[in-house]
């Protein structure tokens, strides 16, 4: 197989003017950036509309798209808004930080003016409409309602919406008609831009890494639609909800409080809601990694309104019957498996049985405690190998913030002196390696600190907001990754 690399970096770090990254000329820039830079990939974070902590891992929908993404030079562009009217919008003053707060506040209202204008009679929003019919107005009409009740969970909603009678649903179309409606053309216009987007990458060589959440949001239209699919009772409430058990790192573990699955109601069903979700971002995406992965062969199930995971145990998941069903129905669709974590053999198994490559992450494999499979003289060239990932701190702060004993293990291993750099050591390491593919995140390429991290695990605030700067994508940078890539064969 083709030795190849790309580059790391959300949609929502790229530099723009209007407080967050879009889909407009910066992204084309990047592109135009990583197609001279030999980079065959630029891998992005879930595209979904944001929720709880401004995650996009917390998404309203699985299928959904962010609007903060629209790129609003091309609404104006369009005709659908004016530059004064832009202008006049606050979305945060500092280029380095998104300001969520303000995006919130400003951004929807230009959306809905451009909405107001945009004509719905046309084929194109047609057809996307009748394309999208399994999931948009489910999600257009749970947008509208959560609108409708100041933004709450429909958990909070009055009973009859919140268990979806059907004389309230045919109620809530009539009344919030035009509602429904602006939360579509938000869609509309988001992935009129994407494609245009993607195929521009296409063309110039580039593939874009998507990022599929495992779990969906216990504030979802995808469980207020379709609890049958999850860990329901009679009522519709949840039985049991995602997590992650206590180990040396929390002694509560983790609660995620994500919806779990009723995999048997998925396999009974031919597994039809993840072959829908697959073949969505199949057109989304070029290459569609699966996070949690392990979630597949075994799951963490917490008692539903547990206050930590302590009281949690251990289920099977659906394993090869899923990843079959899968492969069977989407035979040409490339998946990289998010393998991370404690390794058993029956994830091990499952991976191997699968085909898929699994994930390599240097940061994680430097514990001086004991061997570790994620050394770059046990990988297998079924595998993608990174340095960190948006989770990880950036290189040039984990070598200061892991424990001593286990960055100096890292030197050691990579042979460095005192004085050598060990961010750009680990790079080529990871570009050296047997892995097909590898993919560096765009804050260790830069040597970029703490400062420039983009999430921190189990902790709220400051999160998902590090943007990176327009003079940073210089010829002669272009010029540095590109011979890295030349150098290691993955051109």
């Amino acid at each position: 197989m083709k030795r190849t690399c790309g580059i790391l970096l959300p949609v929502s770090s790229l530099p723009s003017p209007w407080g967050i990254g879009t889909l407009g000329e910066e992204a084309y820039r990047f592109v135009d950036f990583l197609a001279a830079a030999g980079q065959h990939y630029w891998q992005i974070l879930p595209l979904g509309p944001i929720g709880y902590g401004d995650s996009p891992y917390q998404s309203f929908s699985a299928f959904a798209a962010n609007p903060y993404y629209i790129d609003l030079e091309t609404l104006i562009g369009e005709g659908l808004l004016q530059r004064a009217e832009v202008e006049a919008t606050y979305c945060g003053s500092d280029p380095a930080k998104v300001d969520y707060g303000a995006l919130y506040a400003g951004r929807f209202e230009l959306l809905r003016l451009a909405a107001d204008r945009f004509d719905t009679g046309c084929n194109a929003y047609a057809d996307f409409v009748a394309q999208n019919m399994a999931w948009l107005p489910d999600y257009a009409l749970f947008m509208a309602l959560k609108a409708e009740h100041g933004m709450v969970s429909f958990t909070e909603w009055p009973e009859p919406l919140r268990r979806r009678d059907a004389e309230a649903l045919l109620a809530a179309r009539v009344r919030l008609e035009h509602e429904i409606r602006y939360w579509q053309v938000c869609q509309y216009l988001f992935y009129a831009q994407w494609h245009r987007l993607k195929s521009y990458a296409n063309e110039h060589g580039v593939r874009i890494i998507g990022d599929l959440p495992i779990y969906v949001s216990p504030d979802s239209s995808d469980l207020w639609a379709s609890r049958e699919l999850f860990q329901t009772n009679e009522n519709g409430d949840l039985t049991e909800v995602a997590g992650c058990p206590p180990d040396a790192f929390s002694e509560e573990g983790q609660l995620w409080g994500n919806p779990l699955y009723n995999w048997q109601q998925h396999l009974d069903t031919g597994c039809a809601w993840w072959i829908r979700r697959l073949r969505h971002a199949g057109e989304v995406y070029d290459v569609v990694r699966i996070d949690h992965f392990r979630g597949f062969e075994s799951y963490y199930a917490i008692p539903a309104g547990a206050k930590n995971a302590v009281g949690g145990s251990w289920r099977e998941g659906p394993g090869m019957k899923l990843i079959e069903k899968i492969k069977t129905a989407l035979p040409e669709l490339p998946i990289i498996a998010e393998d991370l974590g404690y390794q058993t053999d029956a994830l091990r198994r499952m991976l191997a049985e699968s085909g898929f490559p699994g994930m390599k992450v240097l940061q994680f494999a430097f514990d001086s405690r004991e061997e570790s499979d994620y050394l770059p003289h046990n990988y297998t060239r079924n595998s993608v190998v990174y340095t960190g990932t948006h989770d990880n701190p950036p290189t040039a702060d984990w070598q200061y913030s892991a424990p001593p004993e286990d960055a100096a293990f890292a030197r050691r291993y990579l042979g460095l002196q005192p004085e050598q750099d060990l961010t750009r050591a680990l790079v080529r390491a990871a570009l050296a390696s047997v892995s097909d593919t590898c993919i560096i995140p765009l804050q260790d390429y830069l040597g970029l600190g703490k400062e420039a991290r983009t999430n921190t695990p189990s902790t709220l605030g400051g999160n998902w907001q590090w943007r990176v700067q327009k003079d940073m994508f210089t010829p002669g940078f272009a010029q540095e990754l590109h011979a890295l890539a030349a150098l290691y064969g993955r051109i």
